[in-house]
């Protein structure tokens, strides 16, 4: 994780604006985040602090997040001590990655006291705590830490509060050309690992660009690519950067010269930085999580049907024996008159064949010739019968698996909410059964909330992200004029653009859209078909969001994650 002190100290530096700042509300959406809308400098900004253990982070964000009916305990005693109350002051510790806020209140008496909120980023440890530092002991904290966890330090309420441990290491910032020299092997030993463990906030991957830096290692070139960096963080001169490799995605406020680039995206800031490299991350891992079992249920479902293919693949093909006994069928009838009760075999030309060969057909020799004919007639129809059959099941299976691919798509892009509405749609559908009671289910919202984008020239596109929003998408809201976009042949979103004219420019957009939704979101050069919405039709009976359309046109778009995220700040053009 490159989340380091450097970042940190670029972090904390952007935040002092929010000094004097007043905390208006306070939510926690998730039990590892908190959602602090604060007023400061004329305008509203919604800090998050999360620590979630795969993505901890703190920094403004614009994203939009669903509260929980009843707000958390935790969320309960923030706002008890810290809505309402001002920012005095933000400080990085040290060069840690932890930021103390405080805040400064009134207490039930009406006296002023100040609380302290500490962001610990930590990584599976960080830890969201509530502090009074009069007297430094802990009121609550998003993680608890009992002492069967850690001797150490325990992380609840009553404890004092404990500084995470000290890993005794130097402060980069003040750190001589003598001293860094002589803290370092130059005989043995990986020069990055050792700058990691000898610096406070130097995280790998800035040792790494360090040593990329000084080209040929010496104690020269090392020390003077150390000291170009130290120089720029001193004086705060960052460049916060997301960085796309062929494998994954970095960032940092140094640039990163070293990593073998695709995309370089500049940021004017570090928390427009965090929240783009963060922005739905945190949130398909909490998705998953609370909706693991929707999805070990579709993907089960999934490939119930694909193993049902295949047993119906070999049924097909042991069917095919249908026309072998409707051809002994009428050789016994055509040789009825040479056969008899006892017979094992008949022996006969078969003319069906040019070559003329002849063809021996077993008998029963129990039954009578008359008998033997129904028998394969029988076997005849039973098999012929069995094809339709199967092959209608096969057809069918195959419909299921195209319904249930939609749905693992919808649900890696899902939010919690659609991600619940999804949901539904499988009980409706009588997949799983009802959680809820009988008289306890809430009133269907039959206007489901849709994702609007913006397209460049200000035209309004709007995206279904789960089958109940395409249906009412493309069937009721759009009208007859406005273009619908879906990936060809790919499980993917409904996407429409409202208008009757837009540009070209507008059109590769909604269909960069169609296919960033999609299940071939890392593709490239994906097909997209685009057509009038009067032109798709839902055929009767069809499951949830299966259409079909006609005088389509295909274009292809390579999905950009970048642009998705432009197109979701842009602001529509009014029209008088």
């Amino acid at each position: 994780m490159a989340f380091d002190g450097v970042v940190t100290r670029a972090l904390a530096q952007e935040l002092h604006r929010l000094v004097g700042g007043r905390i208006s509300k306070i939510h926690q959406p998730h039990h590892s985040d908190i959602i602090m809308q604060i007023r400061a400098q004329g305008e509203n900004v919604k800090l998050l602090l999360s620590a979630n253990p795969t993505y901890p982070r703190i920094h403004q964000t614009t994203e939009e997040f669903t509260n929980p009916l009843e707000a958390p305990m935790f969320c309960m005693l923030l706002r008890k001590h810290c809505e309402g109350g001002v920012i005095e002051s933000i400080q990085q510790v040290g060069m840690e990655r932890i930021i103390h806020i405080d805040v400064r209140t009134r207490d039930e008496l009406g006296d002023t006291a100040v609380r302290r909120v500490i962001m610990e980023v930590m990584g599976k440890h960080s830890n969201i705590i509530l502090v009074d530092p009069a007297t430094g002991m802990i009121l609550d904290s998003a993680m608890h830490v009992t002492a069967a966890i850690s001797q150490y330090r325990q992380v609840v309420p009553g404890r004092p509060y404990v500084s995470p441990p000290s890993q005794d290491k130097r402060d980069l910032l003040s750190v001589s050309k003598a001293e860094f020299i002589s803290l370092l092997d130059w005989n043995g030993g990986r020069l990055d690992k050792q700058i990691v463990d000898s610096y406070t906030g130097v995280s790998p991957l800035l040792a790494k660009e360090i040593l990329y830096r000084a080209g040929l290692a010496t104690q020269e070139t090392v020390w003077e690519a150390f000291a170009e960096i130290r120089q720029e963080i001193l004086l705060h001169q960052y460049s916060p950067t997301v960085v796309t490799t062929k494998d994954k995605s970095y960032f940092h406020v140094v640039e990163l010269t070293h990593l073998p680039a695709e995309t370089v995206t500049p940021f004017p800031n570090v928390h427009q930085c965090l929240q783009a490299f963060y922005e739905g991350k945190a949130l398909r891992d909490t998705v998953k999580q609370r909706a693991h079992d929707l999805i070990r249920f579709v993907t089960t479902e999934r490939n119930k049907n694909e193993k049902k293919i295949e047993k119906l693949l070999q049924t097909l093909e042991e069917a095919k024996d249908a026309e072998q006994f409707r051809l002994y069928g009428e050789m016994i009838t055509a040789n009825m008159h040479q056969i008899k009760r006892g017979d094992k075999e008949l022996v006969t030309v078969n003319w069906y064949d040019e070559a003329g060969p002849t063809l021996t057909i077993p008998l029963d020799p129990l039954k009578t010739p008359s008998e033997n004919l129904q028998a394969y007639y029988k076997r005849y129809n039973k098999a012929k019968n069995s094809i339709q059959v199967v092959n209608e099941q096969i057809e069918q299976a195959k419909t299921e698996i195209l319904y249930l691919d939609g749905l693992l798509g919808q649900l890696e892009h899902a939010s919690l909410t659609e991600a619940e509405e999804i949901r539904e749609e499988l009980v409706e559908q009588g997949y799983v059964r009802d959680r809820k009671k009988r008289g306890m289910r809430k009133k269907k919202d039959t206007r489901p909330e849709l994702e609007k984008y913006v397209s460049t020239d200000g035209t309004e596109i709007l995206v279904g992200k789960n089958n109940k929003q395409n249906e009412y998408l493309t069937n009721k809201l759009a009208s007859p004029h406005e273009t619908w976009l879906h990936t060809k042949d790919i499980p993917g979103s409904h996407v429409v653009i409202r208008a009757r004219q837009f540009s070209d420019r507008t059109l590769l957009e909604a269909a960069n859209l169609a296919a960033y939704f999609s299940r071939a979101q890392q593709g490239s050069q994906v097909p997209v078909d685009y057509t009038l919405v009067k032109h798709v039709k839902k055929p009767n009976g069809s499951k949830p969001g299966f259409c079909i359309y006609e005088q389509q046109r295909t274009l292809y778009v390579t999905p950009d994650e970048a642009l998705i995220r432009q197109l979701k700040t842009n602001t529509p053009t009014t029209h008088s």
